[in-house]
């Protein structure tokens, strides 16, 4: 049985990394195919996002979807588990802003794409 020195390090076990949080900030907004994942997630690999996506799913965080068709098409969603999140990842993107506000004159010069993506 794992051991936790403080709570926190169950959360970070679950969506620690560069990679998770931004996921999972993409999937509270639509259910994603993995090809679009990439695209709005340039800086990432496909090994990477791969690998992401297969330790949110074992956390039962996300579903994976997989429809019976040909070409053959997979979606990722959030799980009512991963719903729970939602709150969180809210407050951390709204700290964000304020932080790149905060820092950077021109938030443009920063932010690559709009959140409506």
């Amino acid at each position: 049985m794992k051991k936790y020195n403080i709570p926190v390090e169950a959360s970070l076990e679950v969506i620690g990394g560069k990679w998770k949080v931004v996921i999972l900030c993409h999937l509270i907004k639509n259910k994603r195919r993995t090809s679009e994942l990439k695209r709005l997630m340039p800086g990432i690999t496909q090994k990477m996002l791969t690998q992401q996506l297969r330790e949110l799913e074992a956390d039962g965080v996300i579903n994976r979807i997989i429809y019976n068709q040909v070409p053959p098409k997979v979606e990722y969603e959030l799980t009512e588990y991963g719903w729970s999140l939602k709150e969180p990842l809210d407050m951390l993107c709204a700290w964000g802003e304020q932080h790149i506000e905060k820092t950077y004159p021109d938030k443009n010069e920063v932010l690559i794409e709009s959140e409506e993506a």
